[in-house]
């Protein structure tokens, strides 16, 4: 089931929650709408089910026309952050509710709950309450719901923002194979990039109310199309300059090496992604930044070290192997100097790529 979204606008009173809207949801995709708090996200994904009317535009399931058309009457199955159980019912009784609300047949609604139960391993907690279950089970629950009436798409929003970290990773391995067995054509919204990043075939990059990116997680990530997804995917550091002869120069370093190519005339704005950042404790020869070292921890296998750059108003961050900081013997009041693997080069309106 492909769907559809055409020029479509939204607004609450003042406030354009979304403008001039149009995205392609490829039969058997699992999409993300990716973005921050307020970039209309949710607002689509609502429209895309029916639960909101837009005030401009259409929406097409399968080519055909269903603007006008409830949630129940699309098909739907959505999937809500807070799980959104009836308590009073049990887990098997959770699973079967859309189902006898449909009036499917007893032994056809009984093969379906129980292929689901295994599906999402509850078996052995088919007769216990939501009040009985954990964040992640409670979730899982209202997955298998959502797809027991077999619903043409498959909508979630912010599915796993209410459960742990830990929880929320298997849970991602475990929708991204549920959807590789089962191929129902999928939208998920997140603010967690690293979730869109494992979970989807493809991203939409949202922001005030407009689309500013739409690829591939790869695409998105290392081609961001704008200074705004630059920014968002991928945490930066940020650092204005300007182009001399059509090579950018950045904090007095030139750093045409590691741009695309040609620079186009301007004050510019350059994007170093944390883990861009190469750190040494000699000078390059093709120059580099002046830095102290003010604090390092762990992230895990990496380690975060921030640094103060020398007539740089902001506060810099590089992420290095744990390897690279004990051969450098990096230490907090050092002094290091940084150069980059790579620059996103954008205007200085954070429009389009400047080189």
């Amino acid at each position: 089931m492909q769907i559809e979204v055409i020029r479509v606008s939204k607004a609450y009173g003042a406030f354009k929650a979304l403008n001039d809207v149009s995205v392609r949801v490829q039969s058997g995709e699992l999409l993300a709408l990716l973005g921050p708090s307020g970039s209309g996200k949710t607002t689509l994904l609502r429209i895309m089910a029916g639960l909101e009317a837009p005030d401009v535009g259409s929406v097409r399931y399968g080519g055909q026309e269903v603007t006008g058309v409830g949630a129940r009457q699309r098909n739907v199955g959505f999937v809500f952050q807070h799980y959104a159980l009836f308590n009073h019912l049990t887990v098997l009784e959770n699973i079967a509710f859309g189902l006898r609300v449909r009036k499917v047949e007893t032994q056809e609604a009984n093969e379906r709950v129980n292929k689901l139960l295994k599906l999402i391993r509850l078996e052995h907690l088919a007769n216990r309450l939501p009040s009985q279950l954990s964040g992640g089970q409670r979730q899982r629950v209202a997955l298998a719901r959502a797809l027991a009436p077999h619903p043409s798409v498959l909508l979630l929003d912010e599915p796993f923002g209410a459960l742990d970290v830990k929880v929320r990773e298997e849970l991602r391995d475990w929708l991204r194979r549920l959807h590789e067995d089962m191929r129902v054509t999928s939208v998920f919204v997140t603010h967690d990039q690293e979730e869109a990043m494992e979970i989807a075939d493809r991203i939409v990059v949202t922001n005030k109310g407009r689309i500013e990116q739409s690829g591939s997680p790869d695409e998105v990530f290392e081609q961001p199309g704008n200074a705004f997804v630059a920014d968002f995917l991928g945490r930066s550091n940020v650092i204005r300059g300007h182009v001399v002869d059509g090579r950018a120069v950045l904090g007095g370093l030139d750093v045409a090496q590691h741009t695309r190519g040609v620079c186009e005339a301007g004050p510019v704005v350059g994007y170093v992604r944390h883990s861009d950042v190469l750190v040494k404790t000699s000078p390059g020869e093709q120059g580099s930044w002046t830095a102290t070292v003010r604090r390092i921890w762990r992230l895990g296998t990496r380690v975060k070290v921030a640094l103060e750059v020398q007539d740089f108003p902001n506060a810099w961050a590089a992420e290095l192997d744990a390897e690279d900081v004990s051969r450098l013997s990096l230490a907090a009041g050092m002094r290091v100097y940084l150069s980059p693997r790579q620059v996103r080069v954008f205007s200085d309106d954070s429009a389009s790529l400047r080189c």
